[in-house]
This record gives structure tokens, sequence and C-alpha cells, in this order.
């Protein structure tokens, strides 16, 4: 049995990684300072300690294998309206995470990272030697840790896994998306379904794709965890190694509504708006990486049955 620390472990990744590591057989502390994740959200048979991970050296000591990092602000949207924010708890908060690691002898670290690091892409599917381009500062601030990571691994023997992820979707139990805001497609127009909202917006219908909708590679949230868990025995000190997480195919913003409302049985009404600069047409992604170095494919690649999970947490929260 390893020991793990999972920062961000009260939020909707974090979570579903936190209970599959438990479910594996490992102890697992979850810090995590509830500015974002939720405690109920904290699997059962986790430590927790509300914190935040600027200050993770006050709980961070050898006992550790590895630290699994979550914890980063995510909406495109905030980070331009607060770039100040964005930097000072992403880029300042991992800075101290990484000098906290340094001191305690913790020398793995898996971190959450983003396709938002490659920005527009030219040439899809997307690979890890795409250029890096990130258009807003949530995808600048994620690249910098990446470029952050090298050089801790380069300069002190850190062994380090990034998984950058494309579009994550679905539930795991209990454990799935609630963003406050929203702004993830599937539960917007779970939403709709719902009655909470009275259509779905899609921005733009003219794209060069099948239907005219940008297409989208979308990755259950149970595949995505697993992959955490390959990446840990993955890691190889003074290496760090980049990974896309994705399906490799992808789904159009039409295809995501009407499985939507064939999965629950609900009219999902959709309003045609002006299309929102930086949406490339399609953001599909090529995982052979992480299927050639962490042995990881994903079995949940089925659309209905990711948006079922979701369906499944969102009537579960209306009864609790």
């Amino acid at each position: 049995m390893s020991e793990y620390l999972v920062t961000g472990g009260a939020g909707y990744v974090g979570s579903v990684v936190a209970a599959h590591l438990l479910a594996a057989g490992h102890a697992v502390t979850v810090l995590d300072d509830l500015s974002t994740g939720h405690r109920d959200g904290v699997p059962d048979g986790a430590r927790f300690i509300e914190g935040r991970v600027q200050d993770a050296a006050r709980w961070l000591d050898g006992s550790y294998d590895a630290v699994l990092h979550f914890a980063a602000f995510s909406q495109v949207g905030e980070s331009v309206a607060r770039p100040d924010a964005y930097w000072r708890n992403n880029v300042g908060g991992t800075t101290e995470l990484l000098a906290a690691m340094r001191d305690a002898g913790v020398r793995t670290l898996v971190f959450s990272s983003t396709a938002a690091t490659y920005g527009e892409p030219a040439t899809v599917p997307v690979t890890e030697d795409a250029p890096t381009a990130p258009t807003n500062p949530y995808g600048a601030t994620k690249l910098a840790v990446d470029h952050m990571i090298s050089g801790e691994c380069a300069a002190h023997g850190l062994a380090a896994v990034s998984l950058r992820y494309f579009n994550v979707a679905g539930a795991h139990g209990s454990h799935g998306e609630r963003h406050t805001p929203e702004s993830h497609l599937i539960p917007l127009v779970l939403q709709v379904a719902r009655g909470e909202r009275a259509a779905i917006s899609v921005y733009g219908d003219d794209y060069p794709t099948p239907d005219g909708t940008c297409v989208r590679d979308y990755i259950h949230v149970a595949d995505l965890a697993e992959a955490h868990l390959l990446a840990l025995d993955a890691a190889r000190p003074g290496e760090h190694l980049i990974c896309n997480l994705g399906n490799g195919n992808g789904f159009s913003v039409h295809e995501v509504i009407d499985t939507v409302r064939k999965v629950t049985g609900h009219p999902v009404p959709h309003v045609v708006a002006p299309r929102r600069g930086g949406d490339p047409a399609v953001l599909v992604a090529s995982a052979e990486r992480a299927r050639d170095h962490l042995g990881w494919r994903p079995t949940r690649t089925d659309l209905a049955h990711i948006v079922a999970d979701a369906w499944e947490f969102a009537r579960r929260a209306d009864d609790a």
C-alpha cells in the first residue's frame, strides 16, 4: 500500500482519482481549500485537510509516496477577467508545492494539465509535439507549470507525469461535475433537460464540420482517473513525461444535444448564437503516447454512456 497526497481532491476530477486510489488499496489524504471543491466530494476513507496548496509544507512529509496535483482554478472566462488570480493560484501555488515536495523528499508528481496549453492547433489529432500557444491565461498558467516541472525534474530528479486532458465528462458514482458557474457543454445541456435552463446556445453552426458545429473529444472521468494510477507507475526520476488524454475521436455539439435527448427522454431546445473567438472547429487528441508509455486505453468511449452517467449523477443530486 502506498500513501498519496491529492491536492484539489474535493473537486470533480480530483475526487474521482482519489476514489480510484482508495479502491486500489492505497491511503489517501485530500488537501483542498474548498474554494471550488465540495466537502462531500471527498471520498469515504480519505483523510481530509482543509487548506491551501500554497501551505502544503505544513502537512507534507516523507510519509507520502507521491503527490497528485489538481488544485487549480480552471475557468477560461474567469481567467481572462482575473488573470492575476490565476497566476497567483495556479503558478504560485505549484511553486510552493514543488518546494515543499523537495524539502520533504517526496519525489513523484502527477500533474493535472490541459489541452488548453495548445491553443488553436493547426492539425488534428493533436499530438504532444504540437506547438503550445495558449489563447487564455488559464492555458498559459498550466503551460508555465509544465515548464516548472520540467526544470524540477532536470535539476532535482523529480519523477513527473503531466496529463493534458481534452474534454472530461461523465460521472463516477457520487462524484460528478458541480462547477459554479458551469461552462462545460454536457452538464449545460443536461440543465436544459432538467428545466433549469430554457435552451442551450450553439455558438456557430457554420464550421467546416459535418453538421457545422464544433467537434470535441470527450473522455469519461473514470477513464481519466485510471490514467493517473498508471502514470504513478510510469514516472521515472529526472524525467517529465507529458501525455494527452482523449478518446481520439470527436463528437459535435449537435451530436451531444441529440444524445442528451435520447438518454434523458426530454426535449432540449437550442438557439444558434454567434461564434466565440478562439473556438477551433475540431479539437481531438492523439492519445498514442499515453497508450505506449502508460498502457492506457479508454474503455468508456460511447457518448451515450458518458451522458448517461452524468445524467444519473444530476438526478441523484436532485434527490439528495
